[in-house]
Parts: C-alpha cells; sequence; structure tokens
C-alpha cells in the first residue's frame, strides 16, 4: 500500500521559511509522480506544485518564487520549501502521489501538516 506522512509544519511569522517533507512509502519516488495541495478552513483544496518522475516541476502562480518543490530518490522522499510566507498560506498541507502535473487529479494523500503564518 501507498503511504505518505507529512511533517514540518509549524506556526511562523510573516517572511519566515519552513520545510515540509513527506516520507513515501509502496511508491518508488525516483520513478513516480508527486506533489502537494493545502486547503485552508471554509475554502478549496488547491494544487501547489507537482514534480514528475524526471524531476521536472510545477508550481501554482500563487507560490512561484517562493516554494519551491524537490525530491531525494535515496531517502525516498518529497520536500516542499516554503519561502517568504505570507498569511494568506496558512493551510494544512498534503503530500499526494499520481500528480505529473498541475490539474492531475492525486490517487493518494497524506493526513496532512498545519502550517500558520501571522502577520
Amino acid at each position: 500500500q501507498v503511504q505518505l506522512v507529512e511533517s514540518g509544519g509549524g506556526s511562523v511569522q510573516a517572511g519566515g521559511s519552513l520545510r515540509l517533507s513527506c516520507a513515501v512509502s509502496g511508491y518508488t519516488v525516483s520513478r513516480r509522480c508527486l506533489g502537494w495541495f493545502r486547503q485552508a478552513p471554509g475554502k478549496e483544496r488547491e494544487g501547489v506544485a507537482t514534480i514528475d518522475n524526471y524531476g521536472r516541476t510545477t508550481h501554482a502562480d500563487s507560490v512561484k518564487g517562493r516554494f519551491t518543490i524537490s525530491k531525494d530518490n535515496a531517502e525516498n522522499s518529497l520536500y516542499l520549501q516554503l519561502n517568504s510566507l505570507k498569511p494568506e498560506d496558512t493551510a494544512m498541507y498534503y503530500c499526494v502521489a499520481d500528480t505529473c502535473a498541475m490539474g492531475w487529479v492525486p490517487s493518494y494523500w497524506g493526513q496532512g501538516t498545519q502550517v500558520t503564518v501571522s502577520s
């Protein structure tokens, strides 16, 4: 079975940074596609970034230049570096699988890690 376990969330002030991690099992990061979604209370979920089996990445317009998705094939892990955080970035962030590009529907979801940005 595919399991995705996020970590690294927390509370930071605007302008701060966080690095989210996703430990992946039952799914080979080097050969498959992964991504990050986020959802704030009362709002629709939003695709944040994707990375395919070749390492090619896509980022949502709202986070371009601030967030960076990456992976470590040896550790079979996915990461999201969040820089220059804004209060509107506050959300639950989810690691997802089988998202090779923006618009693809994930097949698997982690339980999420909370990111809270204060002003």
